[in-house]
């Protein structure tokens, strides 16, 4: 089983519609959406939930008013300011460090665990997906990802897969490192401008820094013909496989809105390149 993840250095690239499209082309696959600040891959593959469970991250503190003798240590030592003059817990503002807890002379605080996400076992046109929702305002999203990868795995695991199709966050953070460590291959889509470039060399500096085999995509290229060519330049002094250019067409952002991939629109020239870069993958990986 091999396990390659989608990803950019910035939003906007093209990667869920890339991981779609190779959704469309991988045979006998698991399919894991780890953008779960900004999940959206489900939006074109419309898949059906099998099973649906709560992501508990990290804790929050709790004020037992009957217990409560309104000292204010808890408020004086609070660095976070969420304790309020009633001696409430502002949900959105407190840690979970657990420090109100410690110097509380009643014992009157106590820890419970965050409700801050959910995440989901889906079927789909392509195959199983495992994808998340994180809530609002929350965080450990690198935990939900870790999450989302492990069940991915697991369920790869029993169905005898032969791939793990990864949708990952942008950026270079935490969710990323999540999604990107003990992958087998990642594929780095990016668009011709100078903040699309300084931003790939962001991420394929953090694969290599993990040992991932790395290839790029050129989205949308002819839009910027100058900047697609030091795209490749970089490419090519830094021995990174350049697996294809995409010309902007239309009809994508068309497919997109119809909730389709790419692969399901016939004459799509992106669609008969994204083709050829599966295949120059399935050689990488296979070989």
């Amino acid at each position: 089983m091999k396990q390659i993840i989608i990803i950019s250095g910035k939003g906007g690239t093209g990667k869920t519609v890339m991981t779609a499209a190779l959704a469309y082309l991988a045979d006998n696959k698991v399919l894991a959406d780890c953008d779960v600040d900004a999940a959206d891959l489900h939006i074109l593959l419309s898949p059906t939930i099998e099973e649906q469970h709560l992501f508990k991250g990290g804790l929050q503190a709790f004020i037992d008013k009957s217990v409560c003798l309104r000292c204010g240590r808890c408020r004086q030592y609070c660095r976070f300011d969420a304790i309020d003059s009633d001696f409430s817990v502002d949900e959105a503002t407190c840690e979970g460090c657990g420090l109100c807890k410690l110097v509380c002379p009643m014992d009157a605080v106590s820890m419970k665990d965050n409700i801050s996400g959910e995440w989901f076992v889906s079927s789909t046109r392509y195959g199983k997906m495992v994808h998340a929702r994180l809530g609002i305002a929350e965080e450990n999203s690198g935990k939900l990802v870790s999450l989302v990868r492990k069940k991915a795995k697991q369920l790869a695991e029993e169905e005898n897969c032969d791939w793990v199709i990864i949708d990952g966050p942008p950026g270079i953070g935490c969710p990323v490192i999540a999604s990107l460590s003990g992958v087998d291959y990642a594929l780095i889509v990016t668009e011709p401008t100078l903040s699309g470039l300084h931003d790939a060399d962001r991420v394929i500096k953090l694969a290599r820094h993990f040992g991932v085999t790395t290839g790029v995509v050129i989205n949308k290229y002819d839009l910027n013909i100058d900047m697609a060519r030091k795209i490749e330049e970089y490419c090519h002094n830094n021995g990174i496989q350049l697996l294809g250019k995409i010309a902007f067409e239309e009809a994508v952002v068309n497919a997109v809105v119809s909730e389709k991939t790419v692969m399901e629109i016939p004459g799509l020239r992106a669609a008969d390149e994204i083709a050829r870069i599966w295949d120059k993958i399935k050689r990488e990986l296979l070989n």
